[in-house]
């Protein structure tokens, strides 16, 4: 049986689509197609059922890819596993949110880069482009905000980051936590907002949990960037609603105040993603295996 089909079966397999496959192999969706088609004349079998959107595996096609997926990631192992070595260095290619990536995952590689992983990190806010990215090849590994659908990626909780509430003590002054757990919302409206994006991600988010209704509120100021939410805060223009570890030591210095304490603070929940069948190569499974323990103390 040819190895070329089955790498193509494996990949439409995993991707649910022959568009996303033939965007993963770098083919025509009519040679995906012709593959396919290939293969099942072989077989005497249809291998998937064609719907409106993408594709589903008979049980034949499932049965094919459990047996043959391990074998055809075995290949790929033994392959960049020898690239590796006939360069020296093996290169990582990270994807995820900004600030979380910057300030929790790159220093938490530290000690691979010292035993000669070369590291790029992509900097992106949106997890639908970190996924599509990472399912079409630019990325080894990824971080993100929601779990990823389909067989393509596979996925495991990271970390939990908890949001929390914070003013300058100026704005923290005229607040008691009293007055905000009996009347936060409404109390709040009347602030300015520092957020990351007109929508309010994050102020809505915590809305929605600890008072259980949305903001009415626009931002006063918008910074692309939650560290900068953080020193615009920081300098009295209003409130925000940053993950604790970003203001971890604006808190303990007295430059924010946390305004609520509330009994089930808003968490966030990050997810370390990689390509299925790519954990077998040995840089990339110790990156994966370096982040997790990092993220224990996290």
């Amino acid at each position: 049986m040819d190895l070329a089909l089955l790498r193509t079966f494996v990949t439409v397999h995993r991707a649910g689509s022959f568009t996303r496959a033939a965007a993963l192999l770098g083919l025509s969706q009519p040679a995906v197609t012709s593959q396919i088609r290939t293969l099942e004349r072989q077989l005497g079998r249809p291998l998937f059922l064609r719907q409106a959107r993408g594709v589903t595996p008979t049980t034949v096609g499932d049965e094919l890819a459990h047996r043959a997926a391990p074998h055809l990631d075995a290949l790929v192992e033994i392959a960049e596993t020898g690239l590796a070595e006939e360069s020296g260095v093996r290169t990582l290619h990270l994807a995820g949110p900004p600030e979380f990536t910057a300030l929790r995952a790159l220093p938490a590689l530290a000690p691979l880069v010292g035993q000669g992983l070369a590291v790029r990190a992509s900097f992106l806010d949106d997890t639908e482009e970190i996924l599509d990215g990472l399912a079409a090849g630019h990325h080894d590994l990824a971080i993100a905000t929601a779990r990823p659908r389909g067989g393509l990626l596979v996925s495991i909780p990271l970390c939990d980051e908890e949001h929390v509430l914070v003013a300058a003590p100026r704005w923290a002054a005229r607040l008691s936590p009293e007055v905000l757990l009996g009347k936060g919302a409404v109390v709040l409206e009347h602030l300015p907002v520092v957020e990351v994006h007109e929508s309010l991600p994050f102020v809505s988010r915590y809305w929605a949990s600890v008072f259980e209704t949305k903001p009415t509120a626009a931002a006063t100021v918008i910074a692309p960037d939650l560290r900068a939410v953080r020193d615009v805060a920081a300098s009295g223009a209003g409130l925000a609603v940053l993950p604790r570890y970003l203001c971890e030591e604006a808190l303990e210095r007295g430059h924010l105040v946390a305004l609520l304490d509330p009994p089930v603070p808003p968490l966030r929940t990050y997810f370390l993603v990689a390509r299925t069948g790519t954990l077998a190569l040995p840089p990339l499974a110790r990156a994966h295996e370096e982040l997790l323990r990092a993220a224990g103390n996290w």
